[in-house]
């Protein structure tokens, strides 16, 4: 089970958030993340193992907690506004194979806009971080 769960938090983060897996990669930490991570839910595990859930709600239920953290993704998020509002941008780096890169440096120059706001799964769709992030983009994009 454990290994089945560090595989799927490692294919979550791979789609969601190369950000963090990018950051992890640099320190050499993304096995010890993973591990430590599906190493603390062992407590839920064992409870629902108990409560013959079936293995499949057992998965959902542990990648659910697992990724608590890392949702909603910024990756995602700035993607979205970077190809809804720039898509020429988006479509030129998406062509040169530096969407990715540019998408977490990105993360890095809105990290303020993020935190001021407060970013979570009920500030997705607000219109001021909408506008803040947007903003900051532009004014990425315009000193390159």
């Amino acid at each position: 089970m454990q290994i089945i769960l560090i595989e799927k938090l490692r294919g979550y983060i791979i789609n969601n958030n190369p950000d963090v897996l990018l950051e992890l990669q640099t320190d050499s930490l993304l096995t010890q993340y993973l591990e430590q991570k599906v190493y603390a839910l062992q407590p839920l595990i064992t409870a629902l193992l108990a409560e013959n859930k079936p293995a499949y709600i057992i998965e959902e239920l542990c990648l659910n907690e697992l990724t608590k953290d890392l949702r909603p993704s910024k990756f995602n998020y700035i993607r979205n506004q970077l190809e809804e509002e720039f898509e020429e941008d988006y479509l030129r780096m998406q062509e040169s194979g530096t969407l990715t890169y540019e998408i977490v440096n990105l993360i890095d120059v809105c990290k303020p806009v993020f935190e001021i706001v407060g970013f979570n799964e009920g500030k997705e769709d607000d219109r001021e971080l909408r506008y803040a992030i947007i903003g900051s983009i532009k004014e990425y994009l315009e000193s390159r």
